[in-house]
């Protein structure tokens, strides 16, 4: 089978944009975590890890995928992992073409500066769909004010709080005596004691571990 249709994957893009559905058959549909499951895929339990081939009665079937097809299954992931709706992405994209130095390399540094993920980053939340909740709910401060705009753009020397209402929350406990296992972060500073961070610079490309090419993405917007 050979998937080369533009439309046809243009078509899949826009449903996978509102894809509502279990978030572990798109870890399966694409072959590489993105961290959507916490303690899940902390304990070793994530489908992923279990059934490592595609969801569906066709899943195990070798599939041939154009290069534009790699191009858009490396955009979706991107979207997926960190929670952007496509005009929200094709923003940042356009954001990240208009800064200087590499542009993949701004749209991931866009993608890492936002306040959901920055607060995942900070060891508050096992995934970043659960720290975007928190950022909703208005229970994260950001220099001592609150904040609950999850795309806020967190800049180097800033600090984010846990709202005192919520520094006994036991999901946000658990979190931080998980954190090890999620991977600290060099650039952010957590606090697990008080439940504060400081995004204390911005990281190199290299220090961001996703399974991402953002070289495609690129690619498949500069067309």
């Amino acid at each position: 089978m050979v998937v080369d249709h533009q439309n046809e994957e243009e078509y899949k893009d826009k449903i996978m944009a509102r894809y509502r559905g279990p978030v572990e058959k798109l870890e399966r549909r694409f072959g590489v975590s993105l961290n959507l499951k916490g303690e899940r895929r902390l304990s070793g339990k994530s489908s992923l890890e279990k059934r490592a081939y595609g969801p569906g009665q066709h899943g195990q079937k070798r599939v041939k995928i154009s290069e534009y097809g790699f191009q858009l299954r490396e955009k979706q992931k991107a979207k997926f992992m960190y929670g952007v709706g496509e005009k929200q992405f094709r923003n940042l994209f356009k954001h990240a073409n208009n800064m200087q130095g590499n542009t993949g390399n701004n749209l991931i540094l866009l993608l890492e500066q936002r306040l959901d993920n920055v607060v995942y980053r900070s060891g508050f939340a096992t995934t970043r769909r659960a720290a975007r909740q928190m950022v909703t709910h208005g229970n994260i401060l950001v220099d001592g004010k609150k904040l609950d705009i999850p795309s806020y753009s967190v800049s180097a020397g800033q600090k984010l709080e846990i709202k005192e209402s919520q520094k006994t929350n036991v999901n946000i406990l658990k979190s931080i005596t998980l954190m090890d296992r999620i991977g600290n972060c060099e650039w952010i500073n957590t606090d697990k004691e008080k439940l504060v961070s400081v995004y204390s610079r911005d990281p190199e490309r290299e220090e961001i571990d996703i399974p991402v090419e953002e070289r495609l993405i690129v690619e498949l917007y500069s067309k």
